[in-house]
């Protein structure tokens, strides 16, 4: 029985010190809930009758609701998406641009290499057909001078002497006339041109050379016996201005003229020694 009653009284103590417990914070939260003040003010009542001088529904609402104001439009900053577009815009149109000019001077670039082409295309054509005309030219002249060579070592020398009598002139002339090639010396230069003969004497260069040697000179001969062409082709001589010597002399040279109607071609060598 003894620890049924000290149970008893050891539950009762719980319980109790349980209550109070409770009660201490049911108090503390009570003493410490703030505590709202009524608003001060006089009470008016309107009523709603007609001889109240009350309003009708509504209109006290109305009047006490203050008037909206219509607030200006606040300005908008620019979003990113517009930034974006804008310049999005801007670079297209700039690459737009540049490519547009890119492919005008692409276009400009091909025409002028175009033009270039053609020009250098006609102008190889021109120099291949003056090399081609110049290389039958000398064809002939070097066929026509070969067969005066020959014919001429057949004939012998029919150059009239310088010092000779009228009838050793006339001799000469009569052998040469005959004669289908025609070639001689004359002052220690020597000349070939198939069946004609040289009027007087050779005609001789100026002295004032720079080189000894030789200069062979092509010459072209009119119907009256002018020499119309002259160049030189060859020699020993490498010197050009000893070589335009000769051909100024060939050019005064006077042959006998002929029959032919065409032009005629033959040589004339110069020999240029220092005394």
């Amino acid at each position: 029985m003894n620890e049924d009653l000290r149970a008893k009284i050891e539950s009762a103590v719980v319980t109790v010190i349980a209550m109070l417990l409770l009660f201490l914070l049911t108090w503390y939260v009570y003493i410490d809930a703030p505590v709202q003040e009524e608003e001060e003010g006089i009470e008016v009542s309107f009523g709603n009758s007609d001889a109240g001088g009350g309003v009708k529904d509504g209109l006290l609402a109305a009047a006490t609701q203050p008037t909206p104001t219509t607030a200006p439009p606040t300005p908008t900053a620019p979003s990113n998406n517009d930034l974006l577009t804008q310049e999005d815009e801007s670079a297209v149109a700039l690459r737009q641009e540049q490519e547009k000019k890119r492919k005008e001077k692409e276009k400009a670039l091909a025409e002028e290499r175009k033009r270039k082409a053609e020009q250098e295309a006609k102008e190889k054509a021109e120099r291949e057909a003056r090399e081609k005309a110049l290389a039958e030219q000398k064809a002939r002249e070097q066929a026509a001078m070969d067969k005066a060579n020959q014919l001429g070592a057949l004939f012998g020398n029919t150059d009239t002497p310088e010092g000779g009598n009228g009838s050793d002139r006339e001799s000469a002339s009569s052998a040469t006339k005959g004669n289908p090639i025609g070639h001689g010396s004359s002052g220690g230069n020597s000349w070939s041109l198939d069946g004609r003969n040289i009027r007087g004497e050779l005609p001789k260069p100026s002295t004032n050379f720079k080189q000894e040697g030789t200069v062979r000179v092509a010459i072209t001969v009119d119907k009256a016996g002018n020499v119309i062409s002259a160049r030189a082709i060859g020699g020993t001589v490498s010197d050009e201005a000893t070589k335009q010597l000769a051909v100024r002399a060939a050019y005064k040279a006077k042959f006998t003229d002929t029959d032919r109607p065409d032009k005629q071609m033959g040589t004339i060598t110069y020999t240029f020694k220092f005394k």
